[in-house]
């Protein structure tokens, strides 16, 4: 009994030493002060695990850092609110808003290319989630499945959540991320409803089906001999912004190298 007692006691220390770090930790994300404060009003701690997989210039999330409304994570840190990961097995839902007030939301800035040596033992938390089936709206990746860049990825998270106002405000300093949820509006709706990962599941398998069957049956409908010549260069499916679109992004918005990024839209449309 004593021995089963005092191993208890060694139990109970630990735990309640890893609150006490989890409590300082979350205390320190809220207290970090923007430098941007005034143009956000986001009303939970956001966090990153840069991996420097990617060009600081392009990078989303590296932006949002330098912006202050974003916090850098040491490898080895943990995080006390929910972290977007690839190795998670729950979905993000309106169940997580709580935790997502109180504590934040993370993620792992690194190339999908490189999973395999990416350390996530090291990027360490209670909640790890997954995002449901989104369209990417950032100029690299438009009209992608999945593709999201790090701002649509906690934009996602907080949209999910019912923190639509924190959501918007992440988004606001891409000239793309107003568009981020009107592209996704009908997905986003139904997710908003669902308050636990499996409900996510269903919902996201039902829209997946429903798109499956759309496409079939616009196939069997399709006249083989009704074309339109005038799309035999073009891309149907994505819209490219026009030649003065593109000089605007030259002229204001060399930060995120958004004309570059548009010529390697134009690229990969005309494959």
């Amino acid at each position: 009994m004593p021995r089963h007692k005092g191993s208890q006691g060694k139990s109970g220390r630990r735990n309640r030493a890893v609150t006490k770090d989890l409590a300082r930790e979350a205390a320190e994300l809220h207290d970090a002060a923007p430098a941007d404060a005034n143009n956000f009003t986001i009303s939970c701690p956001l966090a990153m695990w840069d991996l420097g997989h990617c060009d600081p210039k392009r990078c989303s999330g590296r932006k949002l850092v330098r912006k202050g409304a974003v916090r850098i994570l040491r490898l080895q840190q943990r995080f006390p609110g929910i972290i977007l990961s690839p190795m998670a097995v729950e979905y993000v839902s309106a169940g997580d808003r709580d935790i997502i007030s109180q504590h934040g939301a993370a993620v792992i800035d690194c190339s999908w290319a490189r999973l395999e040596d990416t350390p996530f033992s090291k990027m360490r938390g209670g909640f790890p989630r997954l995002l449901p089936y989104l369209v990417a709206c950032n100029p690299v990746n438009y009209g992608k499945p999945c593709k999201l860049s790090c701002a649509e990825a906690f934009a996602a998270a907080l949209y999910i959540a019912g923190l639509k106002e924190s959501a918007d405000s992440v988004l606001k300093p891409f000239k793309w991320g107003e568009n981020f949820y009107p592209l996704n509006e009908a997905l986003f709706t139904v997710y908003e409803n669902c308050n636990t990962s499996e409900e996510i599941v269903r919902v996201e398998q039902k829209w997946l089906q429903t798109e499956r069957d759309n496409i079939d049956s616009a196939v069997e409908d399709r006249d083989p001999f009704d074309i339109d010549f005038s799309l035999e260069h073009g891309n149907p499916n994505h819209a490219l912004p026009s030649s003065g679109d593109i000089s605007e992004a030259e002229s204001t918005d060399t930060d995120d190298d958004l004309a570059e990024q548009l010529v390697e839209v134009t690229i990969e449309s005309g494959d």
